[in-house]
């Protein structure tokens, strides 16, 4: 793990890894994402994850994430919330099988718990 107690790691300057994401998730664009984890904290994964511009659909995990830089839209495409714009510094709670469609504007980068 990158990050052990009593240290710290600059997650705005670390290199993250970035891959194409499945056509089947692509709504747009040629998004890249890619994720590093950092620690796990009582079974809890605490990570960096990152996605380029583009529109991409995911189906969630139970996660809380806060965004470190970058702008998107979040939109609930089953209906469980309304659409949120996200940016710098706006913390997200996520729910387990919820369905979403990312619209990233610029970079988006979080730091998650899941």
């Amino acid at each position: 793990m990158l990050l052990e107690p009593g240290r710290s790691v600059a997650v705005v300057e670390l290199s993250v890894p970035l891959e194409a994401l499945p056509d089947s998730q692509v709504e747009s664009g040629s998004p890249l994402a890619g994720a590093v984890a950092l620690t796990e904290v009582g079974g809890v994964e605490v990570g960096v994850w990152e996605h380029t511009p583009g529109v991409s659909t995911d189906v969630e995990v139970d996660e809380v994430f806060v965004v470190l830089s970058g702008r998107a839209t979040i939109d609930f495409t089953d209906g469980s919330a309304p659409a949120l714009v996200v940016g710098p510094g706006s913390i997200v709670r996520l729910a387990e099988g919820q369905t979403t469609r990312w619209t990233v504007t610029e970079t988006l980068r979080k730091v998650y718990i899941a």
